[in-house]
């Protein structure tokens, strides 16, 4: 028998289903809440609301957006004749605070995945043929992660593309700033030889 009410009880429940909380987690930030101000309450439960209601994906890149097109497709000062594909809109965030990228995104919302029952047309591959083929797009950036998955998304893609007018280049992968190469896995190792490059 539960020692909290069942309104606390249901609260940690439904917190316990987000991603990366466990079932402590979510108590600690249940009970968090219990004694925390109404008004800090009513402003989450709010932007909650809001997010659901407002947020919807980029009618261009499939981003996050509060419009019909993202902050960045509707930015002029970008370059609209690179496009970089992504998996996730996380990802995208991620390169935008590198400050590396100042083209535009196109995110696949997965990867491919036969073994989970995700295929070509359960991702956003089509929308990236369609904005290749409009024209105005020179090269296409592959930057999906380097799982498995991420590796046969970036093949299948370069494949499609290849007999297309435009560049297909992929980000490179290897050793962290600061690592040391003992600590660093094989495979990592192998994509940093394999990207190596000449030294100015």
């Amino acid at each position: 028998m539960s020692l909290y009410p069942a309104p606390i009880r249901q609260l940690i429940q439904h917190m316990a289903r987000l991603p990366g909380i466990g079932e402590k987690t979510a108590e600690r930030l249940a009970l968090h809440l219990l004694y925390t101000a109404d008004r800090y309450v009513e402003e989450l439960g709010r932007s909650i609301l809001e997010v659901k209601r407002k947020i919807r994906l980029c009618s261009r890149c499939f981003a996050l957006a509060d419009g019909e097109l993202c902050g960045i497709c509707s930015n002029p000062a970008r370059d609209g004749s690179v496009v970089c594909v992504v998996e996730q809109p996380g990802d995208m965030v991620a390169l935008e605070k590198s400050g590396a990228f100042k083209g535009h995104y196109h995110v696949l919302t997965g990867v491919l995945s036969p073994l989970n029952g995700v295929g070509p047309d359960d991702l956003r591959i089509r929308e990236l043929l369609q904005r290749v083929a409009a024209g105005g797009v020179r090269e296409v950036v592959l930057a999906t992660g380097t799982s498995v998955e991420g590796e046969a998304t970036a093949a299948y893609l370069a494949g499609q593309l290849e007999n297309r007018a435009v560049t297909v280049t992929r980000i490179a992968a290897g050793i962290p700033m600061g690592g040391d190469l003992k600590y660093v896995d094989q495979v990592t190792l192998k994509k940093a030889m394999e990207a190596r490059r000449a030294v100015a």
